[in-house]
């Protein structure tokens, strides 16, 4: 019997139903993946223990699909919450428990714009065996070859087919049936990243905040600790727990956190609000590969913002050590999104973001008006994937840096932001000048650590004020239309 004639087991699940409230839809699609996954789990440890008994073991992600027969008259200031014409559109699902509040949000605008029902069923995508028991801690999916049967004969492994970016970058097309998408990731590519996530990260999907910091310097985690602890010493600042390396949480400023003895490749760190409304901090570490892999993986969280907060080279004579740079603008030569992002496509600023960074910069540094501009310049930030691109020939790199009108150099962000206008995550760059190649100030031991001292906590707390004020912002008007595509999904 070949694996293609082998009868095919499934567990029973409830057939598809229509729904008009939110909250009950969200309740069926918790319910199906609960069924599926606690079904493929006991299937899969029966076989480790007893073996295959003859028949292969399958089931499914959870759907919702809506079908719209008219143009509906949508408020054109939304950017999402709408399907963009008649049709089926569909998205799979995967832990409704971790985006409960995400998906009624969503279908509620469904609901709303719409004024007809959201369907709720499985799919027909089946959920690799490998994320179904991701939960289960005292259980691993053996290599190939390491179990006694061939793991594919019996049950679904994971699918590249179902696991790209398609959706966000645009080249997606209607399925075989005609159906649209309605979210921007398939469940397994969210699978994948959640999977991912834990590894990077050494911290679980379930703490990542709305508001997400990213930095390359560890420099900036003492502090933001600090920042925590304060936070959690104040019972009306709204904090709730900080989320150390390990997902050491804790809810008293006094507790201490025991070092860790190996430190993840990207260390994550958790500022909590009960509301997921607070701020994560990752530690990206330096280049645009580490960034465009942080990115990739956060993004199927929705965030509502990502920041860069880093160090930068001051490309002009005029800026000092400790200078802020906010980026208008970016000149792409990190190369890592060449293939998904065309260097020709346009990253433009948000206003939204500009004016919460510009904003808090003046609240910290207590300037403003055209005294600000002693300690901000605001320009074009250069992102490159070389190092130490000052031991080149200077003449090609340092004419097209005085051509593009850069005012600075890092390595991310302009991958932070580009990845953030593909996956149309509200993004922004705050920058502090930390060395001056052109100018015989590079950076050096000495330099180093007395430009730390004195601008790490500032300019933190900037990024940390900058997130709050777009806390407080409504989020059809973060979300802003300058994200969104000729034919969107609706889910944000």
């Amino acid at each position: 019997m070949t694996p293609q004639t082998i009868p095919v087991h499934s567990p029973a699940v409830p057939a598809p139903e229509a729904f008009t409230d939110a909250a009950a839809a969200v309740a069926r699609l918790e319910e199906l993946y609960q069924l599926a996954t606690a079904y493929l789990s006991g299937q899969f440890r029966r076989a480790l223990r007893k073996g295959p008994d003859g028949h292969r073991i399958r089931a499914f992600y959870p759907e919702i699909r809506i079908t719209t027969t008219s143009f509906a008259q949508i408020d054109s200031r939304l950017s999402f919450g709408h399907v963009a014409e008649p049709g089926v559109h569909a998205a799979t699902i995967t832990r409704p428990d971790l985006f409960r509040n995400y998906l009624k949000q969503q279908i509620s605008l469904l609901l709303e714009n719409h004024k007809v029902a959201v369907w709720v069923g499985a799919s027909t995508t089946p959920i690799p065996v490998h994320f179904a028991v991701a939960a289960q801690t005292d259980l691993t999916v053996p290599q190939e070859g390491a179990a006694d049967f061939t793991l594919r004969d019996i049950f679904d492994v994971p699918d590249l087919s179902n696991t790209n970016d398609d959706i966000v970058n645009g080249t997606a097309s209607l399925d075989r049936d005609g159906v649209g998408a309605l979210a921007p990731f398939t469940a397994q590519r969210v699978d994948y990243s959640l999977a991912r996530l834990s590894h990077y990260t050494a911290t679980d999907p379930e703490h990542f905040q709305n508001h997400v910091l990213f930095t390359n310097y560890q420099f900036y985690v003492t502090e933001f600790e600090a920042y925590a602890r304060e936070m959690l010493a104040d019972e009306a600042s709204g904090y709730t727990s900080f989320v150390s390396t390990g997902n050491v949480e804790i809810t008293d400023a006094e507790t201490p956190i025991a070092p860790v003895d190996k430190q993840p490749q990207m260390p994550t760190y958790h500022l909590k609000r009960a509301d997921g409304s607070g701020i994560t901090l990752v530690n990206i570490g330096v280049g645009p590969s580490n960034a465009k892999t942080a990115t990739d993986h956060i993004a199927v969280l929705r965030p509502h913002a990502w920041i860069m907060v880093g160090h930068c080279a001051g490309l002009r004579n005029s800026q000092s050590l400790g200078d802020f740079v906010l980026a208008h603008a970016y000149l792409r030569e990190d190369h890592v999104l060449d293939d998904d992002l065309p260097v020709w496509v346009p990253i433009p600023a948000l206003a939204e973001v500009q004016t919460s960074l510009e904003e808090a910069v003046a609240t910290v540094t207590e300037l403003s008006g055209f005294e600000l501009k002693r300690v901000m310049r605001t320009g074009t930030v250069a992102t490159i994937d070389n190092r130490n691109w000052e031991l080149r020939e200077h003449t090609g790199p340092v004419q097209r840096l005085s051509q593009s009108r850069a005012i600075a150099l890092d390595m991310e962000s302009a991958t932070i932001a580009a990845n953030g206008y593909r996956f149309r995550v509200p993004y922004g760059t705050l920058l502090c000048v930390s060395d001056k190649p052109l100018h015989g100030e590079l950076k050096l031991p000495g330099m180093a650590s007395d430009f730390y001292k004195t601008q790490v906590a500032r300019h933190l707390l900037i990024g940390i004020r900058a997130m709050e004020r777009l806390r407080e912002m409504p989020l059809e008007r973060l979300h802003s239309r300058k994200l969104r595509s000729f034919d969107e999904t609706a889910f944000l």
